[in-house]
């Protein structure tokens, strides 16, 4: 790696190859029985990742998808449910209405990942994705908002946009990988089913294309958090999806501690 100002990582990703017919998941893993099965194509791409933190100050969720700040936390433990219901939802979304002018945000998850070896808590996604899609988009507002208060928000533009914070810092290991939104051809999404036990649902598994640029934050601090755009509802131009993914750094130090990171998922309202 380069100095800190220029830094780039040569490394894989994992793409979905395009096919015939709709790809679907078993998602054994999500429900904590096991590895998920793909029924689909998938295969690595060399790629180069770029460092972001040299344009932190220009990036902008509606044109990358996605944005750094330097925000703490009061909250000493983010590990405590409780603790993040309380106290840490309510700075979440105090930052996305300052960051994004939107009149209302709801807060409906949160989830905790990491690459150690611990029960009940997911791995980081290692497969390049998005976690929304058009179709799952607005079916995740009315299950959040109840079909009643969707259909009466339905003129509203409405963002999907997570916040994604490290546990502890900085990240050494398993760092995230985002997408530049305008790098994305539309037709490199590609509609996956995730069939679990109960139901279906649908994310976009992401195609290689060769003139995607990729960004990361290297050794991502506690005090920093991450925005990221997974739906917008408007189709002007703007970014609507941002697919991401952990990667492997190979600069990473054999002894580096695990990546333990939060996200907590929110719909943004404007007007």
């Amino acid at each position: 790696m380069n100095d800190r100002q220029t830094a780039t990582v040569a490394t894989t990703l994992t793409y979905m190859v395009k096919g015939h017919g709709k790809p679907y998941v078993h998602t054994e893993a999500l429900t904590g029985a096991g590895e998920p099965h793909y029924f689909a194509e998938m295969r690595e791409h060399e790629v180069t990742i770029q460092d972001g933190r040299p344009l932190a100050g220009t990036l902008s969720l509606d044109k990358q998808g996605f944005e750094l700040h330097q925000h703490d936390t009061a909250v000493a433990d983010l590990y405590d449910d409780a603790a993040v219901e309380r106290d840490y939802y309510a700075e979440v979304e105090a930052l996305i209405k300052e960051a994004t002018g939107a009149t209302r945000v709801v807060i409906f998850d949160h989830t905790r990942r990491t690459d150690a070896e611990q029960r009940n808590i997911r791995g980081p996604a290692s497969r390049a994705h998005n976690d929304y899609t058009e179709h799952s988009g607005p079916e995740r507002i009315r299950d959040v908002l109840g079909e009643e208060q969707a259909t009466a928000l339905a003129d509203v533009p409405v963002a999907q946009i997570n916040l994604w914070r490290p546990i502890h810092g900085p990240v050494k290991r398993s760092p995230l990988a985002l997408l530049d939104a305008s790098s994305l051809d539309p037709s490199d999404l590609l509609a996956t089913d995730l069939v679990y036990p109960q139901r279906v649902g649908e994310i976009y598994h992401l195609a290689y294309h060769p003139r995607q640029c990729w960004y990361y934050f290297p050794d991502m601090r506690r005090e920093e958090a991450l925005l990221i755009k997974g739906y917008d509802s408007r189709r002007d131009g703007r970014a609507r999806f941002t697919p991401h993914t952990a990667f492997q750094d190979p600069t990473t130090p054999p002894d580096a501690p695990p990546r333990e990171s939060i996200e907590v998922r929110t719909l943004a309202f404007f007007g």
